[in-house]
């Protein structure tokens, strides 16, 4: 079993910690993982984005060219890494700031309005964990409790009290899969 992420977005939209917990995701499961995170010199609004490897065998290299999913949370994100993802691949992506179709035929595209969900659950702050639990209910590459495991033991204890919150938002990532399955029966 092999997996290569690259999620994307702009600073400040937790791609890094999103990153950081799906790669914890995977040691919990007893994967060999890695994290390599990239982002630009500005603190908030720059580019962000982190590559994540989950693989049943050492993993030769963090650095992925060609990977075979990604989760973008914002046009820029598609723009940059949507060519570069591999033929019968997976685009994870936010359709509350990436309104254009994805115009690639040969990977599966499932929109998240990841934005809309979060403002319902009254912080903007989770957008990377509903786009998170969107990518994990369509993978299946980490079982759920062990998402929110690693979500727990990554937050900072100054940042427990948000834990339920993103703990919610991973669910209702996972519910626009849910919903999207029912739609095609």
């Amino acid at each position: 079993m092999y997996q290569d992420i690259i999620i994307a977005g702009f600073g400040g939209q937790g791609v890094l910690l999103a990153g950081r917990v799906l790669a914890y995701a995977g040691m919990i499961e007893g994967r060999h993982v890695t994290w390599f995170p990239s982002y630009g010199i500005e603190m908030r609004g720059g580019t962000s984005n982190c590559t994540v490897v989950i693989s049943s065998e050492d993993v030769a290299s963090p650095i992925v060219k060609n990977p075979s999913a990604i989760i973008v949370l914002n046009k820029a994100s598609l723009n940059k890494f949507g060519p570069l993802l591999k033929k019968g691949g997976l685009a994870v992506i936010n359709s509350s700031l990436v309104k254009e179709t994805f115009e690639r035929s040969d990977v599966q595209t499932v929109y998240v309005p990841a934005n809309e969900i979060a403002e319902e659950l009254g912080d903007s702050r989770v957008v990377n964990m509903i786009a998170l639990g969107a990518f994990i209910k369509r993978t299946g590459i980490i079982k759920m409790e062990n998402l929110l495991n690693a979500l727990k033991d990554i937050l900072p204890a100054k940042r427990q009290s948000l834990l339920e919150l993103n703990y919610e938002a991973i669910k209702r990532g996972a519910s626009v899969i849910e919903k999207e399955a029912v739609l095609k029966v």
